[in-house]
């Protein structure tokens, strides 16, 4: 499948939907690195209001639509939508994996799964930096829910080329045309019409 290869520097990867019966693991992920990365920046009724509607939440878990990230069958990463995939509801990374471009790899292939050209995050003071990077952009200053901080965040795909392996990932997109000599998508924002406009 093209959408594993998007990236080539995590080709060694393949991305599917989690099942139902592997839904154990993928929260023991889930929760590892909630504790080891995120719980440090929320108050104790922060991380047990996460604990009680994530981890111990089987009504939650069955809204969402799960995918993994493996290498040789082994659970790098999760990345859970809900709303019909236009809203990212978890995005966890074993921290021994970070910075290999899996999470990205995890967000192009559920933005390519998704109906609407826009996905909306609610991201942990953690991962803000992470969704920036991708091109997210704040809905609103940060809140707190039951304890739990988060931003508001709103990434939407300028290309209207709904069917392009490439799509959400406007840097492969870039790197595709610029290499090809194919002009560039009209773009929504303009930005991105020539070859050299960026």
């Amino acid at each position: 499948n093209k959408r594993y290869t998007i990236l080539k520097e995590v080709s060694f990867l393949k991305i599917q939907l989690i099942k139902k019966e592997e839904y154990p693991e993928a929260m023991k992920l889930v929760q590892s690195v909630f504790m080891q990365y995120e719980a440090p920046d929320y108050s104790s009724e922060g991380v047990q209001a996460f604990q009680k509607s994530v981890i111990e939440n089987p009504a939650f878990q069955d809204s969402l639509t799960l995918y993994g990230a493996y290498e040789e069958h082994k659970l790098l990463g999760v990345l859970g939508t809900r709303n019909s995939g236009s809203h990212i509801a978890l995005l966890f990374i074993d921290g021994n994996h970070h910075r290999r471009g899996i999470g990205r790899a995890l967000f192009v292939h559920a933005f390519q799964n998704s109906p609407t050209g826009k996905i909306t995050v609610h991201s942990s003071p953690f991962a803000v930096e992470f969704y920036r990077k991708l091109g997210f952009l704040p809905e609103s200053k940060e809140q707190i829910t039951d304890g739990i901080r988060y931003t508001p965040l709103q990434f939407q795909c300028p290309c209207t080329r709904i069917r392009c392996i490439r799509r959400g990932n406007c840097a492969a997109c870039r790197k595709h045309h610029r290499s090809s000599k194919i002009p560039f998508p009209s773009c929504e924002n303009g930005k991105n019409r020539s070859p050299h406009s960026q």
